[in-house]
């Protein structure tokens, strides 16, 4: 009999998540439906919205549900109202994409032999450069485990006039995970790394930050991701 340890990978389904994931299949309805069954899909979503929020210190309207976490830093990255990004040296490879992919400048800061951020060089780096910038800083890396200063980057970043979004998906589940305290304007977050099923993301936005659309549609997630909920 095997026994599975790697939960930083994925994490095995709760009881809990499957339980309510049968209840939702077996309900259906369209959330966006007027008639009962839609009612009450919708009424799953949005009371789902408010217990993720109530975890996180936020308000219901500020989590946006995605596809994966992998969209959720898409979304946050491609969509930021910045002409460049600075990026730690050690983020996931989909934010690293992500940033290069926007065709803006995209600068890196150093770690130390820790994998900690160097702050001194996310100050300087944000200082020389010119227009306003997106800061993108983990919260703990999925390789290292190293845990990151992410309070302090964000009062650099806003000291600068910048943007700081913050990849949570890995630290979730394994350490407290407040937005507010953080100090950040985005997060990502997955639910698969805390019992929840595959396929799941969420992108944490401070209230009032509008992002360009990465999936166009019907005015799903209020108006903010495209698709059936």
């Amino acid at each position: 009999m095997r026994t599975y340890l790697d939960h930083n990978a994925t994490t095995p389904l709760r009881p809990q998540a499957r339980k309510a994931m049968l209840a939702a299949l077996d309900a259906g309805g369209n959330a966006s439906s007027i008639y009962s069954e839609g009612r009450a899909a919708r009424a799953t979503v949005e009371n789902a919205r408010k217990t993720i929020a109530s975890q996180l210190g936020v308000i219901a309207p500020m989590v946006i549900f995605t596809g994966v976490g992998t969209e959720a830093n898409n979304y946050a990255i491609k969509g930021a109202p910045v002409e460049r990004i600075v990026v730690s040296a050690t983020e996931h490879s989909c934010v690293l994409e992500a940033a290069r992919a926007t065709g803006k400048p995209v600068e890196t800061v150093p770690v130390n032999k820790d994998g900690v951020i160097d702050l001194s060089a996310l100050e300087k780096t944000l200082a020389k450069g010119e227009g306003k910038a997106l800061v993108c800083l983990m919260l703990a890396n999925n390789e290292t485990g190293t845990i990151q200063p992410v309070r302090e980057a964000a009062v650099i970043a806003h000291d600068h006039d910048a943007l700081i979004h913050c990849d949570a998906v890995q630290a979730l589940g394994k350490i407290p995970v407040n937005f507010g305290l953080l100090g950040v304007d985005m997060m990502t977050l997955s639910a698969h790394k805390v019992g929840g099923p595959q396929g799941t993301g969420a992108l944490i936005l401070r209230d009032g930050l509008v992002l360009e659309k990465l999936i166009h549609g019907g005015g799903q997630e209020l108006g903010r991701r495209g698709g059936t909920e």
